[in-house]
């Protein structure tokens, strides 16, 4: 006796299911939530960076600035630009505003490479070379994503989840936002969660609005005009060209 057309249908839903899984670049087993990634002292920056921040007047920073091991002569924002302390390891910072804490800043740049080899050692990614590397465009959903090259948001990308949810970006080679887009966080999506970690340099563009705690292995440099809601947190330099950067709330 041949089976029924309906039969047939629920018989081959599970395959229809598998292949569109497959096609989203995970597992059936996957969407297992993915936790914080934990910035331990680090967190207590705004920008931080371990060879300097320059500054093309006037940025506005919301939160905490340090440099280490560099001195402070590396920090080239004054101190009306930033809404917060300004931390070196000498007193050539920044005059009046500059904190001399090297025993702090010496464990809150440990912390921000434990940071990044926490976000580039989760294995199990749920989302695999989405875009070919290109995410503009694309609405994104929380998760572990990784690439084996570098990634590029040349048009408005949105990140759609709750104010639970996490998304761990893991970019092997640079990320590049073109001028004049967005990061759009919908369905209550908070910054806090968002992790980039970044192997190569990353260039956010003119005017373009970046979201979440970018953890570069090299350079984050800020175009004319843009502006950050996260953390900045670079393991070379942070370059800012009249920018506005404001840490996430707790």
């Amino acid at each position: 006796m041949k089976p029924t057309k309906s039969a047939l249908k629920l018989r081959n839903r599970p395959m229809a299911i598998m292949l569109a899984v497959v096609a989203l670049g995970t597992s059936s087993a996957a969407i297992a939530a993915q936790t914080p990634v934990d910035l331990g002292s680090a967190g207590s920056f705004a920008i931080l960076s371990k060879s300097g921040v320059t500054d093309v007047y006037p940025s506005t920073v919301t939160g905490n600035v340090g440099t280490s091991p560099i001195t402070g002569a590396a920090i080239l924002l004054k101190c009306k630009e930033v809404s917060g302390a300004i931390f070196s390891v000498n007193a050539a910072g920044p005059l009046p505003c500059t904190v001399t804490a090297p025993k702090f800043l010496t464990p809150a740049v440990l912390d921000m490479q434990i940071a990044y080899l926490d976000a580039e050692g989760r294995v199990s990614p749920n989302f695999v070379a989405v875009g070919a590397g290109e995410i503009g465009g694309k609405t994104l959903r929380p998760g572990l994503y990784k690439w084996g090259t570098g990634v590029t948001i040349s048009t408005n990308v949105t990140l759609t989840g709750g104010p639970k949810d996490v998304f761990i970006f893991q970019i092997a080679g640079p990320l590049r936002q073109a001028s004049a887009t967005r990061v759009i966080l919908t369905g209550g999506a908070l910054a806090k969660n968002i992790f980039w970690q970044v192997g190569g340099g990353v260039a956010i563009g003119t005017t373009a609005h970046m979201e979440g705690v970018v953890l570069s292995k090299t350079n984050v440099a800020v175009k004319t005009g843009a502006s950050v809601h996260g953390r900045l947190l670079a393991q070379t330099a942070v370059t800012l060209q009249m920018n506005t950067v404001t840490q996430p709330a707790p």
